[in-house]
């Protein structure tokens, strides 16, 4: 089965008004199934502490980051993190359309002669894993792992990639604690139903 090949080059790469190069990535993602931890999740500790995220070596490089490369001019810029998640890493999935964040950098091979070329902007969005592909791209170039938050807070290898991770940790929390809510009011649903009369209940149009 042949297997596409990354894009090189920058001959489409997008730039702002400011000549900053523009950036899409995604933090790939999955919730750890109930028979993997010890209980399932009853607080929103509990659903964060289930969450995995998938980090990749750089070439030539055993620190991590999560996929990310230049947006161009032919896509969107969540078809950019899609992208770059599926030649990264081999992970296809669910992109949220909002963005974690925007992060402004310096690229790696930047000088500080050169801080206008060097300048980048970073579109960070969260990607639900659906597909683990056996092959994929950069596979040859790059090991993919996956690891709980806190093991990928201390292993990424870009500060502005931390705060994005932050930034997804504080959404991610926010979204188990209103599963924490949702589940609490369909649970006392359940028991009204079974202790209230229903001559009792009527509806508020």
């Amino acid at each position: 089965m042949s297997v596409l090949s990354s894009r090189t080059g920058r001959d489409r790469q997008r730039y702002d008004d400011n000549n900053f190069r523009l950036v899409s990535g995604c933090i790939p993602y999955r919730l750890i199934k109930a028979d993997e931890i010890e209980q399932d999740s009853t607080s929103v500790v509990d659903f964060v502490n289930k969450l995995e995220v998938l980090m990749v070596s750089s070439p030539n490089r055993h620190d991590l980051v999560f996929p990310k490369g230049g947006w161009e001019d032919d896509e969107t810029v969540l078809e950019a993190a899609s992208r770059e998640a599926m030649e990264e890493a081999g992970v296809k999935g669910i992109l949220r359309e909002d963005p974690l964040g925007v992060w402004e950098f310096r690229s790696k091979s930047s000088t500080v002669e050169d801080e206008c070329l060097g300048g980048c902007k970073g579109y960070m969005f969260a990607l639900e894993v659906t597909e683990e592909l056996e092959d994929w791209p950069e596979r040859e170039n790059r090991q993919r792992k996956w690891l709980d938050i806190k093991e990928a807070l201390e292993l990424c290898r870009y500060e502005w990639m931390q705060r994005a991770l932050e930034e997804f940790l504080r959404v991610m929390g926010e979204e188990g604690r209103l599963r924490t809510e949702e589940e609490t009011v369909q649970d006392s649903s359940k028991l009204d139903e079974c202790q209230i009369d229903p001559c009792y209940c009527f509806v508020v149009n």
